[in-house]
This record gives structure tokens, C-alpha cells and sequence, in this order.
């Protein structure tokens, strides 16, 4: 009777050691998890967005269903309100910058910075001319990232002020943008396009 008692003592220790190894492993996924989850969501909310391009507006530099990550180090919401904070750079002019739709914040546009603060943009006979302080006479923008076949459309004159942007997709002829209606204020910005991450073939830090 004795020994019968001491086999059921040491069967039970046996399955108690196996399900404290099967809880422990389930413990330590948990853990891992919830590291992962405390390191990955700040990256996520404050520094890096996935966004999928849609429609050809910046083509042929960004196409239709590409994924990229955008960098939005340096804007800080505060208040409802966004603040430039950032420690390297401002927007600078040839950027390829995602922001609200001015018309409609629930849309997300990709567009390329062509104007900045506190100038003055002409468009003419299919080329684009900045004006500012240092610049009072105006010089044409270089844009080296379009095709040759592909020019700028409409005529114009717009002026810009001090928290805004003049944005415009690369497909010139197949864009709605600031020449439509008209600059966006840093406050509509996200952040710059930092990487392209698909297709892997066209991957590419910009």
C-alpha cells in the first residue's frame, strides 16, 4: 500500500514539473510580446509611418501600390496642433513629403515640395520659377527628377505664407495640387518619404 502511494506521489510531481515548463514558456512569449509591443508602438506613432501610394500623380518616380515608410521625426501634435520640432532639417525645397488633404484631412496625399515659406511660385510656359529674398529677380527650379518628356501645366502666380508649402505631383499633367487648391500649411505635413520598402526591387532611402 505504501509503495502504491509513493508511485502517485511521484507521477503527480511529474506532471506538475511538466505543465510549470509548458506555463513558463507561455510566461516568456508573453514577455517578449509585451517588450516587443513597449519598443515597436513609440517607433509606429511618433517616428515612422506605412503609407501605400495610390493613384499615378507622382509617377514615374512613385507608383500606384508601392509601400513606403515616412519619417515623422521632428512633427509633434500638440494641442491638435502640429508643431515643428525637428532636430536635423527642415522641409526643404524637392522633398517628397506625405500630408492631409486641406479639402478633406481624412485623405493622405503624396506630393513633392516645390515652394517654401514665405515665396512666391510662377508657373509659365511649362516652367517653374521661384521668388524670395534672395532671389528677388527669381530663378527656375531644377527639377533633375523629372523626365524630359514631362512638363509643367497650367500658368500662374502663387503666393505663399510663412507656414505654408507649395506641393506638386511629378505627373504634372495628371495632378491635383496646389495649382488646383493651392498650399498646404505645415500643420496638414506628416513627415518626409523615407524609404521605399516595396517592391524590393525598387527599394531605395531617400
Amino acid at each position: 500500500m505504501e509503495e502504491i502511494n509513493l508511485e502517485k506521489k511521484d507521477n503527480y510531481t511529474e506532471r506538475e514539473e511538466v505543465y510549470h515548463g509548458v506555463g513558463g514558456f507561455f510566461v516568456e512569449i508573453v514577455k517578449i510580446f509585451l517588450l516587443a509591443l513597449i519598443i515597436i508602438t513609440p517607433i509606429r506613432v511618433f517616428l515612422f509611418q506605412p503609407f501605400f501610394v495610390q493613384g499615378a500623380s507622382m509617377e514615374p518616380n512613385f507608383k500606384n501600390g508601392e509601400y513606403l515608410i515616412v519619417n515623422e521625426l521632428g512633427y509633434k501634435k500638440t494641442d491638435l496642433k502640429l508643431t515643428t520640432i525637428h532636430p536635423f532639417k527642415d522641409i526643404e525645397r524637392g522633398d517628397v513629403i506625405i500630408f492631409r488633404y486641406p479639402n478633406n484631412p481624412k485623405q493622405f496625399f503624396i506630393k513633392r515640395v516645390i515652394g517654401l515659406p514665405g515665396e512666391e511660385v510662377v508657373i509659365k510656359k511649362g516652367d517653374v520659377y521661384v521668388y524670395n529674398e534672395e532671389n528677388s529677380k527669381g530663378f527656375e527650379v531644377k527639377e533633375d527628377y523629372l523626365p524630359e518628356e514631362i512638363m509643367t501645366t497650367g500658368q500662374g502666380k502663387y503666393n505663399i505664407d510663412e507656414n505654408e508649402y507649395f506641393v506638386m505631383g511629378d505627373n504634372r499633367s495628371h495632378s491635383s495640387d496646389s495649382r488646383s487648391w493651392g498650399p498646404i500649411t505645415v500643420d496638414d505635413v506628416i513627415g518626409k518619404v523615407f524609404i521605399r520598402a516595396w517592391p524590393i526591387g525598387e527599394a531605395k532611402v531617400f
